[in-house]
């Protein structure tokens, strides 16, 4: 293990801790807008194909899968919090029904009922592709970076288990210097994207951008990178 990964390697951030901040609104994670990444490279993520199926991990409220939706695609995203998605649906103006899961004990979907949106509340790590299937795409930001350092390999498996052949997974992480903040979101160096996914897909990085601001000043650290991946599946493994 690098250096750089050692100064989070033990930090661990239980479901409860999630919850918590939703019920606390200490959701400085959340964006009220879309993502610039996701706006910019969506059509890197289509790749011309029309009524996708999007996966969004770790999806808390995020606006964008409304955006998606009103184009036409399809949305399923899996939250702890179920505060967080009853607050997507309210402040999206859409209603939803609500129903158990069988196959995931304890957990819940909420669909709306004017867009092609499903919200699983449960674990992630709980859901796989017998509940939904598996997807064209997928957006993540703020979720492998959220995820406890020690799960990677676990989470990546997961990814790849619900990648269509023909998905393309868009995700953001971020860098900075560990040893200066302790996280969440924690810091990825780019050579654990690659070697986590690199044995069956293909990661081409898209950008790699400084989003170093006043809040991440706060935190104490002095510098911010956010860098943006393309990931498919290798040929041989379809």
């Amino acid at each position: 293990m690098s250096s750089m990964l050692e100064a989070q390697a033990d930090r661990c951030m239980e479901l409860k801790d999630w919850e918590q901040r939703w019920q606390e609104d200490k959701t400085g994670f959340h964006q009220p807008h879309i993502h610039k990444m996701l706006e910019g490279n969506v059509d890197k993520v289509l790749h011309g194909r029309t009524g996708v199926r999007f996966f969004f991990p770790l999806c808390g409220k995020a606006v964008d899968m409304k955006w998606l939706a009103d184009m036409g695609h399809s949305v399923v995203g899996v939250e702890i919090s179920e505060k967080a998605i009853q607050q997507f649906f309210e402040e999206s103006n859409l209603t939803y029904s609500e129903e158990p899961v069988p196959a995931i004990p304890g957990a819940k979907v909420y669909k709306s009922l004017e867009r092609n949106i499903s919200l699983y509340n449960c674990d992630l790590y709980n859901f796989s592709s017998s509940i939904e299937g598996k997807f064209g795409a997928m957006w993540d930001r703020g979720s492998f970076v959220a995820i406890n350092p020690r799960d990677r390999e676990k989470y990546s498996a997961l990814i790849i288990s619900l990648m269509a052949d023909d998905c393309r997974y868009l995700l953001s992480t971020l860098m900075y210097n560990p040893k200066l903040y302790k996280g969440p979101p924690f810091a990825v160096p780019g050579e654990q994207v690659h070697s986590l996914f690199e044995k069956k897909c293909n990661v081409e990085q898209l950008l790699s951008e400084d989003v170093t601001v006043d809040r991440y000043g706060a935190w104490g650290i002095d510098y911010m990178i956010e860098q943006l991946y393309l990931i498919t599946l290798k040929i041989s493994e379809k």
